[in-house]
């Protein structure tokens, strides 16, 4: 609340003083002390007339003296010396009551010495007096609430009733035996007194007593109001309520006096100090320890205190009501306290007075609840303003609003410019703001202002020709309405002779009869609304309470509006341009707190005005997405996408879409810019949800300038078919009606359109009607229309016509017409079709014919078989696929005997059972029944076979066929009586047998002690111990087969029991006998434990090295090199380092039958610095070198190796054809020697000889080729797709276009199984390769060159056939494998252990 002004007298200090508002207007506010004069204040703390109240000595004859000392009296003051002189008749009088009437017309006023009524007039602003007759004084006084009844008592109980529209007194004597003391009237002006001699008495307006009433205390405070009964259908104010000793609250019914409602409350409350009657039938009563009650006076809760607090901590002086503000003030110690009473638990405002520490006084609301006065008891009174009346005006973003009674405030909340408060001269009932000026006025004035940035200044004001209801502001002119007229003018004139027109025009015209309801300005235009209809949108939904509209002033945003009233605001949208053309919706609604007048709209932000002189500013809740989108959830942000898409807010859409992230709501949007015409938006939408046909279609037409076609393709791909024909037809292209009627098959429709727009396609549409209604199953009008859509120069569409006649006839039964026309109809499907039909209404023989005549061979053969025609099958029988009718002429024949035509049909017809049945049954040719069985797998054929060769007494033949027919048991059971067990395990050994038949075999074997057939079939069924026990059984005739079998056995079991018997059984602990340690090695594959297989492979391809058996050396370690290398295990040094001598020693016959003596030279140096390797040919590999290196100018490196060959251990063992040679070398030594040429290292680029596998810069062991024996280059790498070894990419095709097969084979040996499980051999059958040319030999290989031939032996014969050598290799493999067996037993028992 705002403190408006304060009225503080020298004369009333430490006095109380007793104050009331005008009624009805609250224009004055009367205010009298200790001074003897009764002050009117406006509203504004402005005093505009006193009233001096002269004692009773004063005659009526000296009333003008008495004023005239009243004057005196007011300048001197009642204590100066000379006022004191005066005659004592002067005496002076303090007020005792006043009241205005109920119009606020006059203030009657009585005095204690006086018997006289002091009426001042507002009006006219002088006073005049009644004399009441009576020579007592007077102590109450009150206005009727109906009429111009003055009630005024005395203080002996004496009563006046004053008429003042009749000037009538009707002086009442002994209504009281005592002073009357309080009083009130009711709506029916009834008069309830009460007095100091404790009686009630109810009169009426012409002072007849109507009830008396006796109480036990003195009343006070009485008031007139209507308790709330069960009965709520009389609203007459029947309840008198009163105060009774200062402690009870007593309430009387009229029409019940006799039971009174007499309320007490509690001691500590203290004692009443005012009551005032509140809403629905509440009593808001203070108390005088500070505690505040509202009570109900509902006949249910009498009493019942719905708020009882302690308001103020020492004392509580006053309550007052505002019933238009629907509040309830009290204040008490130095602070006011305002309640809501529609919430009364929540304090609504609280006012402290710091200054006041005397304590305060009572309070009083005007009747419009504006202002709220206050009394203190240090003599002072306060105005506040409670309820500031709402006006206010925008222009753009700039509005102006009133803030207080005289004072305005223009503001700019969107471009955040400072608050201008602009002072005006009256209280305004209207306000306009323009661009750069303020009006402010009353009635038919109005004050202009020019607003600056940092002044404001009072331009003019002007009258009107009538009351102004509204006034609109813009950068240059004013326009007012009134009276149903506008006057236009400028508010600042250009030039002091302006012309009249210019300067002010009045709207309409005097010829126009239409009245002005509203008005708007712009910079260029005026805009008004009459009485009369014109072309207008229909607003949805419009309540009939709306008070004012808004525009939205975002720029964005320019068509959406809203319409306001007290409660609520609703948001309308203009959308202009949609497929449905221009409307208005209702986008929603938004609640409006209390007493909030809207002023601006700028992007959902509305701007309103309050009561309280200030602005708040709420968000429509159509406009909740512009808040921020985090957090909120999917069917918030969906309730969102929908304001959205009213509002045509498409890019805040675009982003609602983008966080849903959903289908639905992206096909939401894309509807959404189809209906308002945004084809571009639309295209952006269809093509992130990759709507291609859609997004290519809205390309072709977003070009399209005729609106009403462009409206019609949008609202075709919404669906809406008949507004789409409609816009069609109203655009320059109407026949796009027609086109889409007949894309949705919308025939009716299609052919209405085509009479109109284009008759010739017309046959056409009913062609393709036609076919619709054949669908349908509407045979008479699909024929009509057939007939319709013939047109006599189009051959294709006539024949479509004529088929339709066709199959239309048939089904119509005119069968004769139907099938003439299908017969001369071109078409072979036509005929299958009318076939059909005709089929499907038995008529067999035309449906044949038909069928045959369209070369449907199957179905005509079908239909006669169904007529028995055999004759015409037979026919038809070479040009049928059918197996089904096959069949069934087969079982013709069949029956008949003719079992060779039988045969063939069936087999035709691919039933091989009965084929197998007549060959071995009427036939007799079990050969081609067996073949057929062989061919088919047939299981009943078989049983048929087997069933044939058993009759013959063939019972192995028959043993195979039970078995191919899957009865094993029966099978089993035949082998077992006629001792046929072995073809049985053959036959089943071979094929898908479960573990059971598997078992039964072993068992008749182990029977038979056939140990090793048992163990094989054992092994075959998963018991694989019995399966050991019986191989390591078998006799040495079986010896070799039975310990291959015996190595599969473990392998596949993983048991290291069995593992360590066929361990004990290979070192012969069994029998004493040694095995060949070749099955050690194969142990270890099938048991895939490659690191001691890799072991013992180099110790066996040492042995076989040592023996000259080279060959098998190389295939021994390349397979456990492949294998090792696949288990991606780390190959061992020794190993790579043996394969590469060994492949490079295979590598010199390769170089040498080329003619390549330099490559091979360079290999045969390699393996000749590692002779030692090759103990068995160390002089013929020697020899070989000095040869080669020879030929290839390697003199130097030849000498080398003659002068080794003549050590004495070697001499004599050279091949005498060479030996003299040798020797005359190295008598005559020839040091020259062509430099190797050198080559990078793929590692590091360090160059080194192109032969040399180190490489000193990194050390680096270097990759060879396989080819050539050369170290990689990193640039000419690839791999044999063989053995993946690498290999030098232009050696490598080199090699294979000198061979003389062409194709690229492995330079090593390939295992049979590579990618399958390890095999347990150590010796492949290697294919043939480039560099293994010619048949393999058991003896030395020879190059015949130029006559002079070298030996390169593969292996010796003597140590190939056995001998000490073989046997020490023998016993050192066990003793390698004895120390493994013992370290793996350790192993494991730390494992179990652990």
């Amino acid at each position: 609340m705002k403190r408006v002004f304060s009225v503080l007298e020298k004369t009333w200090l430490g006095t109380p003083i007793q104050f009331t508002w005008q009624k009805t207007s609250g224009n004055y506010l009367a205010i009298t002390g200790a001074d003897y004069i009764v002050k009117i204040f406006d509203r504004h703390g402005q005093k505009r007339s006193e009233i001096s109240l002269p004692g009773v000595s004063v005659t009526w004859l000296e009333c003008s003296d008495a004023i005239i000392a009243g004057c005196i009296l007011k300048l001197l003051g009642s204590s100066s010396p000379l006022a004191s002189g005066l005659p004592s008749s002067w005496d002076y009088s303090n007020c005792v009551a006043m009241d205005w009437d109920k119009h606020g017309d006059i203030l009657a006023v009585i005095a204690e010495k006086s018997s006289c009524v002091y009426l001042w007039d507002a009006n006219t602003n002088k006073t005049s007096q009644l004399d009441s007759g009576m020579r007592d004084q007077m102590s109450f006084l009150l206005w009727s609430k109906i009429g111009s009844f003055l009630a005024v008592g005395t203080i002996k109980g004496n009563l006046l009733i004053y008429n003042r529209q009749t000037s009538r007194k009707i002086p009442v004597l002994g209504k009281h035996t005592k002073r009357i003391t309080c009083g009130c009237w009711n709506a029916e002006n009834l008069l309830a007194l009460g007095g100091e001699d404790k009686m009630i008495t109810v009169s009426n307006q012409e002072g007849d007593t109507i009830r008396q009433i006796s109480v036990r205390s003195e009343p006070s405070n009485m008031q007139f109001s209507m308790m709330r009964t069960e009965d709520r259908s009389s609203a007459a104010e029947s309840t008198i309520s009163m105060v009774l000793g200062k402690r009870n609250l007593c309430l009387f019914n009229l029409y019940d006096p006799d039971k009174p409602t007499d309320l007490e409350f509690q001691q500590h409350y203290g004692s009443i100090v005012c009551y005032s009657w509140c809403g629905d039938g509440y009593i808001a009563i203070g108390f005088s320890r500070g505690i505040f009650v509202v009570i109900s006076t509902h006949v249910p809760e009498v009493g019942h205190e719905v708020l009882q607090g302690r308001n103020h901590r020492d004392n509580l002086t006053g309550i007052a009501v505002s019933h238009t503000l629907n509040k309830v003030a009290t204040c008490g110690d130095n602070s006011i306290k305002m309640y809501d009473l529609a919430e009364l638990k929540d304090v609504y405002a609280i006012v402290n007075l710091d200054d006041e520490n005397k304590g305060l006084g009572t309070m009083s609301w005007t009747d419009d609840g504006q202002l709220l006065a206050l009394s203190t008891q240090r003599g002072s009174l306060h105005v506040f303003l409670t309820k500031l009346p709402i006006l206010g005006d925008a222009c753009s973003t700039r509005i102006a609003y009133l803030t207080s009674l005289l004072e305005v405030t223009v503001a700019n909340p969107v471009e955040g410019e400072q608050p201008i408060t602009v002072s005006v001269d009256v209280e305004p009932s209207f306000v306009a703001v323009g661009l750069y000026h303020l009006a402010v006025g009353m009635n038919n004035r109005a004050w202009f202002y020019v607003v600056g940035e940092n002044a404001v200044k009072k331009l003019k004001d002007t009258e009107y020709l009538g009351t102004v209801a509204s006034i609109c502001l813009h950068s240059d002119y004013a326009a007012a309405l009134f009276e149903g007229k506008v006057q236009l003018h400028l508010i600042e004139s250009e030039v002091l002779d302006a012309q009249e027109e210019r300067e002010t025009r009045l709207f309409p015209a005097m010829d126009d009869k239409c009245r002005i309801l509203c008005h708007a300005l712009t910079s260029d235009f005026l805009i008004y609304g009459t009485d009369v209809n014109d072309a207008t949108y229909e607003i949805p939904d419009f309540s009939p309470t709306i008070k004012g509209v808004l525009w939205e002033n975002w720029p964005m945003d320019k068509g959406v509006f809203i319409a306001y009233d007290d409660d609520k605001v609703y948001t309308y949208v203009f959308h202009k341009d949609t497929i449905q053309g221009s409307k208005v919706i209702l986008a929603g609604g938004t609640k409006v707190p209390f007493s909030h007048k809207p002023l601006l709209l700028y992007n959902g932000e509305l701007t309103c005005q309050t009561q309280s002189g200030k602005i708040n500013s709420i968000y429509l809740s159509t406009h909740s997405f512009l808040n921020s989108l985090k957090d909120k959830g999917p069917n918030e942000l969906r309730q969102m996408l929908a304001q959205t898409l009213m509002l045509k807010r498409f890019s805040d859409a675009w982003e609602m879409c983008r966080i849903l992230n959903d289908g639905a709501a992206w096909n939401e949007l894309a509807r959404a810019c189809l209906h308002h015409m945004e084809v571009d938006f639309a295209v952006r939408v269809y093509r992130t949800i990759r709507e291609v046909g859609i997004v290519m279609s809205l390309e072709q037409i977003k070009g399209i300038e005729d609106y009403n076609l462009l409206a019609g393709h949008l609202a075709m791909f919404t669906n809406d078919f008949n507004l789409a024909q409609d816009l069609y037809l109203a655009s320059s292209c109407p026949v796009a009606a027609l086109e889409m009627r007949r894309d949705l098959q919308h025939w009716d429709s299609a052919l209405q359109l085509a009479k109109r727009l284009a008759p010739d396609q017309t046959p056409f549409i009913s062609k393709e009607y036609a076919i619709q209604l054949e669908f349908t199953g509407d045979y008479v009008n699909a024929l009509a229309h057939y007939e319709k859509g013939m047109t006599g120069d189009n051959k294709e569409h006539d024949e479509l016509c004529l088929a339709g006649v066709a199959q239309m006839s048939i089904r119509m039964g005119d069968i004769r017409r139907g099938v003439n026309q299908a017969l001369k109809h071109p078409s072979r499907v036509l005929k299958r079709d009318c076939g059909a039909i005709l089929e499907n209404m038995k008529q067999f023989s035309e449906a044949a014919q038909l069928y045959e005549k369209g070369l449907y061979y199957d179905k005509a053969a079908s239909v006669y078989i169904r007529c028995k025609n055999w004759a015409k099958v037979g026919e038809l029988l070479p040009h049928v696929s059918s197996p089904k009718i096959h069949l069934q002429y087969a079982k013709a024949k069949e029956a008949d005997g003719r079992y060779k035509e039988a045969v063939v049909a069936y087999e035709n017809a691919k039933q091989w059972n009965s084929v197998i049945r007549i060959y071995l049954d009427h036939l007799n040719n079990p050969e081609k029944a067996v073949s057929i069985v062989r061919e088919t797998q047939s299981l009943d054929g078989a049983k048929m076979v087997a069933r044939f060769f058993l009759q013959l007494g063939d019972y192995g033949s028959a043993i195979q066929f039970l078995v191919m027919s899957k009865c094993n048991n029966e099978a089993f059971t035949l082998a077992q009586q006629h001792n046929k067990m072995e073809i049985y395990a053959d036959i089943i050994g071979s094929g898908d047998t479960t573990n059971e038949d598997y078992q039964s075999i072993a068992l008749y074997f182990e029977g038979e002690k056939r140990h090793f057939q048992a163990g094989k079939f054992f092994l075959l069924c998963g018991q694989y111990s019995r399966a050991l026990k019986h191989f390591l059984k078998c006799p040495s005739s079986e010896d070799n087969a039975a310990i291959e079998m015996a190595i599969e056995t473990v392998g596949q079991a993983k048991d290291e029991l069995l593992t360590s018997q066929l361990i004990d059984h290979l070192m012969g602990e069994s029998d004493g006998m040694p095995k060949d340690a070749k099955y050690l090695f194969r142990l270890y594959m099938a048991l895939k434990q490659y690191r001691e297989a890799a072991r013992t492979a180099i110790i066996i391809a040492r042995e076989e090295q040592s023996s000259g058996n080279y060959r098998n050396a190389h295939d021994v370690l390349f397979s456990m090199y492949a294998e090792l290398k696949s288990q991606k295990i780390k190959i061992p040094s020794e190993m790579a380092t043996n394969l590469m001598i060994l492949h490079s020693y295979v590598l010199v016959k390769i170089h040498v039958k080329n003619g390549d003596h330099m490559k091979g030279a360079r290999m045969l140096i390699r393996v000749a610095n590692n002779i030692s390797k090759f103990p068995s040919h160390i002089v013929p590999i020697l020899t070989s070198t000095v040869i080669e290196c020879h030929r290839a100018g390697l003199k130097n490196s030849a000498f080398s190796f003659a002068a080794m060959l003549m050590r004495p251990e070697y001499r004599n063992k050279i091949d005498a054809k060479y030996k003299k040679k040798i020797e005359a070398m190295v008598r005559r030594p020839d040091t020259s020697e062509t430099e190797e040429a050198t080559t990078p290292c793929p590692f590091c680029e360090f160059l080194l000889p192109e032969c040399e596998l180190l490489c000193p810069g990194c050390k680096n062991n270097i990759p060879y080729c396989i080819a050539t024996g050369r170290h990689m280059l990193k640039d000419d790498w690839t791999v044999c797709p063989h053995c993946d070894f690498p290999a030098l990419y232009s050696e490598l095709k080199i090699k294979i276009k000198l061979h003389s097969s062409g194709k690229a084979v492995g330079l090593f040996p390939v295992p049979a199984n590579r990618g399958g499980a390890v095999s347990s051999t150590f010796r492949y059958n290697a294919p043939k390769s480039i560099f293994s040319t010619g048949e393999r030999r058991n003896g030395p290989s020879w190059i015949q060159k130029n006559e002079t031939n070298v030996t390169f032996p593969d292996r010796h014969p003597q140590l190939y056939r056995g001998g000490n050598g073989a046997v020490e290799l023998c016993c050192l493999l066990y003793f390698v494998h004895f120390l493994f067996k013992l370290l793996y037993s350790m192993l494991y028992t730390v494992n179990c252990n652990l």
